[in-house]
């Protein structure tokens, strides 16, 4: 990635500690500069400015949400706070400053009765306080500064952090039997994948200057779907090649793993948009499956 295209460009990216933001540094190298808490808080507006002032951005990236799914649902000011007052304020500093702003949204807006992928233009409908809020930020956002981007991503994977992929790696090494819901179909997205992408907007935004068309809602995943049992499968099948054995993995049922919040039993989403718009497709998950489990195995 040329990130000369950006020389001179600064970048502040939310959500410092998060995955996104991980990949986004790795990626952006010294354009990005990745701010988390307590220096950055959603649920603290003072934090907000303060990090605008002293990084003076060119681009802002919110990687940053209450992702506590189960626990929004207990939990619902907080997460209103985090997913939706702190982004409008977030895309309010952004409009004083005529600053382009890149809003990272979930899956979870959609209820996932659908029987297809979702496009952009479908009516959306959360069944969880984890979506509810989420949709209520990207509102928010777009209302307060229309030289916004939102771009709506599942399923996250890496080979840092706390995700999926990972956790199966984990326990897949310690016990011979997995069981692992089977009934769920979404879009694996790895963030390393979702940052390139966010850097092409970037950079087709400096080639192009801001055009209308730009802003609002688009679908940013993995090309491909897959049950979280599939996936887990593929990255269990790529461990072997690092000396791992491979488990018995079993799939059940959403009723045999209840959670306190609802999963979109099918939530895949339509990337059209964004490739007709930006010209960015993320790749097959079923290659960047193979990068992940790679990259995670020389940190272990």
């Amino acid at each position: 990635m040329d990130m000369f295209r950006l020389h001179g460009k600064t970048i502040l990216v939310t959500g410092g500690n998060g995955q996104l933001a991980t990949s986004l540094e790795k990626l952006g190298q010294a354009n990005v500069k990745r701010v988390g808490r307590p220096e950055l808080d959603l649920e603290k507006p003072q934090t907000l400015k303060a990090a605008i002032e002293k990084y003076k951005p060119d681009y802002v990236v919110n990687a940053a949400a209450w992702t506590a799914v189960d626990a929004a649902e207990t939990n619902e000011e907080q997460a209103k706070d985090a997913n939706c007052t702190g982004p409008r304020y977030l895309a309010e500093l952004c409009a004083e400053r005529q600053i382009p702003f890149i809003h990272v949204s979930t899956d979870y807006v959609f209820d996932g009765e659908k029987g297809g992928p979702y496009k952009e233009t479908d009516e959306p409908h959360p069944k969880t306080v984890y979506g509810s809020t989420k949709l209520a930020g990207e509102k928010a956002v777009l209302s307060a500064w229309e030289r916004s981007i939102i771009l709506r991503t599942a399923w996250v994977y890496s080979a840092h952090g706390k995700n999926f992929v990972k956790t199966m790696l984990v326990v897949g090494s310690k016990n011979p039997q997995l069981k692992v819901v089977g009934d769920q179909y979404g879009n694996p997205t790895s963030s390393d994948d979702l940052a390139k992408a966010i850097l092409e907007i970037i950079f087709k935004i400096e080639e192009t200057g801001w055009q209308k068309q730009y802003g609002g809602v688009f679908h940013a995943v993995g090309t491909g779907d897959a049950t979280w049992h599939e996936l887990a499968v593929a990255a269990l099948q790529q461990a072997r090649h690092h000396g791992q054995e491979m488990p018995e993995v079993l799939a059940i049922t959403t009723e045999e793993w209840p959670t306190p919040a609802h999963r979109p039993s099918d939530s895949r989403l339509n990337t059209d948009k964004l490739q007709e718009v930006f010209g960015v497709r993320l790749p097959a998950w079923q290659e960047s499956i193979r990068k992940i489990v790679d990259e995670y195995f020389k940190t272990v």
